[in-house]
């Protein structure tokens, strides 16, 4: 943000009056109002970062052609995790916003996990470098749960050292809605401290008197609603709902219907988990954008009501108060659509800066973090052998595009006492591998769903403690990935008959690549087509291996304690 002194609001006074030339003119645009819809042709005036006219002529230093492109306020991504982009702040800024989002919320919980306030520290340090202005959530739930090892510890006594950091919005994801119903006295430090911040929401089907109580403690927003009843009881309840369409959590589709005319001011857009995959072959929030027009329109929506969302109502939410909006007065987040029903983005301005390659080269350096960060001792086929237990086997059910899991149970083979695989089922095993050297846990189990038929494969990425998570046929293939891993420092690796098929190495923190996102995107798609020789079915198997350690989404889950039934919240014996 630049300064603003008496000299910077006389100049942006002055142009605005048309008295002075401004800093940057664009001209020849159609203005997109996402309060009444209006599209005005006219120029836009900006003096820093500030937009200081419209709906005239100006003249400025320097001039844009818009050549008759619709302008729309900048997207802001509500909440999302950049870790999941496989790639540092840096490259997520380069990769995201081209696409239209000027501002992002991040939650750095994952490598909080991992380095805890060191992890939480390195964003912030990022985020001042950065052209998008990327927002830092202070993560509250690290560990999430007390069943499973993470890498890390954060009481109340080590976020308020961050409280008022400018960068800083409020308390992350509250995702222990059990232990803020159940009145923790750690929860309830953390909330208390927090009350006149923001607060965000993780409450996955909470509804009722329950809902009520977790929203009794001031908690404002929630992404985690899958159906449209759910969205509706949320908002109902005064809550922001956030539509979510991530890489594997996709909710759009299920929440569309819930945009309209009255509800357009109290929903806003995020991906949560997107990787630079998807964000090559799709987009980001433009994608989204241009998803949520088709169902508008054929429900009679305005289009501009589907903006709104993606900026006024998210800057109004998040209490950014200087943008979302194209006005005299708002931050200069500006993005020129070649086509405004598709969301076709043709250029970006960021704080009035045209987005142009020497704005990326000219960002300052920070240096890579928790590159020791996987410390666990060599993996032998031996450690995968399951005991038999009763009849019986529990079995996580995954399903493509939910992180929501079944807890389903099947009748497997057992052979000398050990439970097999079963792939005519599509029964086979999962583990976790406890990865930040306090322990040397290895939780062990059954997963259906992925349609693998030989081999294995690993992420160090294993929401949100991030342990290695295995899925496999082959203990001897799954040893061999997970040692691969720990020999990268990281990453994800699939083993196919003795063999290492694919691999990526990410070294900060067992999370993110040292490398450009055009290289970590061409080492996903040699994962996926690895993935699918085994026979997996899932279009995005690395990101839904990396949720099934996740205890605090129901129902079935694992970590490495064991298996997890997240509707008990208890771990399963045996």
């Amino acid at each position: 943000m630049i300064c603003v002194n008496h000299e910077m609001l006389k100049r942006a006074i002055d142009a605005g009056a048309g008295a002075v030339p401004a800093d940057l003119v664009v001209r020849n645009v159609r203005l997109l109002s996402v309060i009444d819809g209006s599209l005005t042709p006219c120029d836009i005036a900006i003096v820093g970062d500030r937009i200081v006219g419209t709906h005239a002529e100006y003249e400025g230093a320097r001039e844009i052609d818009g050549g008759g492109r619709v302008a729309v306020p900048g997207f802001i991504d509500t909440h999302l995790h950049v870790e999941s982009s496989l790639v540092t702040p840096h490259e997520f800024d380069r990769c995201v916003l081209p696409h239209g989002v000027t501002t992002a919320i991040c939650d750095p919980h994952e490598i909080a996990n991992v380095l805890g306030a060191e992890g939480i520290r390195y964003f912030l340090e990022s985020s001042d470098e950065t052209v998008m202005d990327l927002r830092v959530q202070l993560s509250s739930c690290v560990p999430a749960t007390e069943f499973e090892t993470s890498g890390a510890r954060l009481e109340i006594e080590d976020l308020l050292p961050f409280r008022d950091h400018p960068k800083v919005i409020g308390l992350a994801e509250f995702m222990n809605f059990p232990g803020v119903l159940a009145g923790d006295p750690v929860a309830l430090d953390k909330l208390a401290a927090f009350q006149d911040g923001h607060i965000d929401g993780h409450a996955p089907l909470l509804s009722g008197k329950a809902l009520n109580g977790y929203l009794a403690a001031g908690i404002r927003t929630d992404h985690e609603a899958t159906t449209a009843a759910e969205a509706r009881e949320k908002l109902a309840k005064g809550m922001v709902v956030l539509i979510r369409e991530g890489s594997v959590s996709k909710d759009l589709e299920a929440l569309a219907e819930v945009l309209d005319e009255n509800t357009s001011s109290f929903l806003c857009l995020c991906t949560d988990d997107r990787n630079p995959l998807d964000i090559g072959e799709q987009g980001h929030l433009d994608y989204m954008i241009g998803r949520l027009i088709v169902s508008a329109k054929a429900r009679g929506v305005p289009v501009h009501h589907v903006y709104r969302a993606a900026s006024w109502s998210a800057a109004m939410a998040f209490g950014l108060r200087d943008r979302g909006q194209i006005a005299p007065g708002w931050r200069a987040d500006i993005v020129l659509l070649d086509d405004l029903e598709t969301c076709t983005v043709h250029s970006v301005i960021s704080a009035g800066r045209p987005v142009e390659a020497a704005l990326f080269e000219a960002r300052g350096d920070v240096a890579p973090v928790g590159l020791d960060s996987v410390r666990s001792r060599e993996i032998s086929a031996a450690d995968f052998i399951v005991p038999q237990g009763g009849a019986q086997t529990p079995v996580i059910g995954v399903k493509a595009g939910l992180i929501l899991t079944e807890h389903l149970t099947m009748r497997l083979p057992v052979d000398g006492g050990a439970v097999q695989c079963d792939p005519a089922q599509d029964a086979v095993k999962v583990a976790v591998v406890a990865r930040h050297g306090v322990n040397d846990n290895i939780g062990r189990g059954f997963v259906s769903g992925f349609g693998l038929t030989r081999g294995a494969i690993a992420s160090s990425v294993g929401h949100d403690s991030h342990n290695i998570c295995v899925v496999g046929v082959d203990e001897a293939d799954m040893a061999l990935a997970v040692n691969r891993l720990i020999a990268l420092r990281g990453g994800f690796a699939v083993a196919d008959g003795g063999k290492i098929a694919a691999e990526l190495a990410l070294p900060i923190a067992g999370l993110m690549s040292d490398r450009p996102f055009e290289h970590v995107r061409e080492r996903l798609e040699r994962l996926r087509e690895a993935a699918k020789a085994l026979g997996c079915t899932l279009p995005e198997p690395f990101l839904q291996v990396a949720f099934l350690p996740l205890p605090v989404i129901p129902h079935l889950k694992i970590t490495d304690f064991g298996l997890f039934d997240v509707d008990r919240f208890a771990l399963i014996e045996g």
